[in-house]
């Protein structure tokens, strides 16, 4: 067996569910407390793809905002990246399709999946099917996912973790 690193980056606007995903995914827990990252947090935890073990090194780099623009460093040298959208918020979504296109200007094509997140909150979604189809028109593999209930969330990162590798 074999051990291969690789650095995942965790993006979105403020408030989406960044760091509660990655808490759920390497501790299993979920904190319904508002966490705001400042810069960016590192986290790692190890999963397998085939018989080889992935060690992935998850930067959860802190939401855009006005005053807070992503350093270059925190985005170069990624194997893959997770862009976050929250989908009781339409807005996040056109912050994360810009940041999709800067980061993707600055590292050139690399594996990107969306995570629509608080799907547990899905009766109150603002996003719309033709809002989600803008991520499949960026080919953007998309999961559903859920920090609270764990929905989809050890399936997505087994999905970056495969990405990475092949």
């Amino acid at each position: 067996m074999s051990l291969i690193k690789k650095k995942t980056c965790i993006l979105g606007a403020a408030g989406v569910g960044k760091t509660s995903l990655v808490r759920r995914f390497v501790h299993s827990i979920f904190e319904d407390k508002y966490l705001s990252t400042i810069g960016v947090k590192i986290e790692k935890k190890s999963v397998m793809v085939e018989d080889t073990e992935v060690l992935l090194n998850i930067w959860d780099v802190a939401g855009e905002e006005e005053f807070f623009q992503i350093p270059k460093s925190y985005v170069t040298g990624a194997a893959g990246y997770f862009l976050v959208i929250d989908g009781t918020r339409t807005d996040t979504l056109e912050n994360g399709l810009d940041l999709l296109h800067r980061v993707t200007d600055i590292t050139g094509q690399l594996p990107w999946f969306s995570l629509l997140n608080k799907a547990d909150l899905t009766d109150k979604w603002a996003l719309d099917e033709s809002a989600i189809a803008r991520l499949h028109e960026a080919r953007l593999k998309t999961f559903k996912t859920s920090a609270l209930t764990g929905e989809n969330v050890e399936e997505s990162f087994q999905a970056i973790a495969r990405a990475a590798i092949a």
